[in-house]
């Protein structure tokens, strides 16, 4: 049995452990875009901030390939992938066979549409070898732009504001956070990070950029100009599925698994962010393109492919952030479609500097946003996957300090 892995992130990386525990004689290939070792792509911002250096960021040692016996083609990309034949073009046209496969291969940084792109100082921060590069912009730049305010763009801006930089992070939504909290939040959001020096423009995007070699300055939709020495584009990613047939393989938004990590084609299975499954949450299909996630699905992944048949509960969305003195964590539905038969419950404390918001679906909790005092975010995570019904008042909730045993049905 001939297993072969497309990525050499954390859903390839735990895949290919969880298949060499049952089948530890198996040969197995993993193709990746990247050279480096397995390491923790959520720290890079950490290393681009200085709070923690590069050396830090592999997650496997340097042996992890030989120790596992895997071959591993590393810096190539797959180009296509023919199902019929079981077999994956690499790089140049190098011809690849597989007795069952596994497409791990991540999510590549959504692009922009402006001129100027090519110029010197302008990057996006995905990767370990993104982040090299900019801190070797860092060192000369002075003012630097951020495009999107999502969690990339917020941690690229920290980043760059803690190596002293001027910032300001554009942000084309009404708010901050948009697709990771509720409008009440962003706002609280937006807040923090104007008293705390960092330059915020909602509702704006760059349309061209100047420069020489290096870009000097962008110019935005609203007809106005800033002048920028370094810029960081943070406007999310999409899944890696350029090389997957759309005719043979069913894709929506990411590649559609069922609970097996199961795709529409004989032996391809699918794991982290480039596949799309059910959402506990909203029991519908989702992309859930979280490290947890990607750890969850990948071994689930890994099981099937060997022979040992196991079924995920579904995936489920969550996002914890620290943003200057503020601690939110968010899950499930937070924004729920209005008219929807979605019921929302929520709680302001100005002295306490707390809000909380409570999404629920019938009696079972769909969704939440916290503000500070997030202690027991793990708890309402719990409900929410596992569906468990709220049989006291629903607002008890809301209290800090809940006791779980009393509002759940068992």
């Amino acid at each position: 049995m001939h297993y072969v892995i497309v990525g050499t992130g954390i859903a390839g990386v735990s895949a290919a452990e969880a298949v060499r525990s049952i089948d530890p004689a198996g040969p197995v290939t993993m193709i990746g875009d990247e050279t480096a070792v397995p390491y923790c792509r959520p720290m890079i911002s950490l290393v681009l901030e200085g709070a923690v250096p590069q050396e830090k960021l592999p997650i496997r040692g340097p042996t992890f390939f030989e120790d596992l016996n895997i071959d591993a083609i590393l810096g190539e990309r797959v180009s296509d992938l023919d199902v019929d034949a079981k077999t994956l073009q690499v790089g140049g046209g190098r011809s690849i066979s597989y007795d069952r496969l596994l497409i791990a291969s991540g999510a590549d940084p959504r692009p922009i549409d402006a001129e100027g792109l090519s110029l010197g100082n302008i990057s996006y921060m995905r990767t370990e070898a993104h982040v090299r590069a900019m801190l070797e912009m860092v060192k000369d730049a002075r003012r630097a732009l951020v495009l999107g305010g999502g969690l990339v763009g917020f941690k690229a801006a920290y980043g760059l504001m803690r190596r002293g930089l001027s910032v300001t992070l554009l942000i084309r939504s009404g708010y901050p956070l948009s697709m990771q909290a509720d409008e009440t939040a962003g706002g609280i959001v937006a807040e923090e990070l104007v008293r705390k020096g960092l330059a915020v423009r909602v509702g704006v995007e760059v349309t061209a950029f100047e420069g020489r070699n290096k870009v000097a300055a962008a110019h935005l939709s609203d007809g106005s100009r800033i002048d920028c020495d370094l810029v960081v584009i943070g406007k999310g990613v999409l899944p890696a599925l350029s090389f997957v047939p759309r005719d043979r393989i069913e894709v929506d938004l990411g590649i559609v698994v069922d609970r097996h990590m199961r795709t529409s084609a004989p032996d391809v299975y699918a794991a982290g962010d480039v596949a799309e499954g059910v959402d506990a949450a909203r029991n519908t299909r989702w992309v859930n393109a979280i490290w947890p996630e990607a750890v969850a699905q990948g071994r689930l992944a890994g099981f099937n492919m060997a022979g040992r048949p196991l079924a995920g509960s579904g995936s489920l969305g969550r996002n914890v952030i620290r943003i200057f003195d503020l601690d939110i964590m968010t899950g499930g539905v937070f924004s729920p479609p209005e008219n929807n038969g979605y019921q929302v419950l929520s709680a302001v404390d100005n002295r306490r500097g707390t809000y909380r918001k409570l999404v629920f679906d019938g009696d079972r909790l769909a969704g939440m946003v916290m503000v500070n005092d997030v202690e027991q975010g793990g708890v309402l995570l719990s409900m929410m996957h596992s569906g468990a019904a709220v049989k006291t008042p629903k607002d008890a909730l809301l209290e800090p300090g809940f006791n779980y045993r009393k509002v759940v049905a068992y």
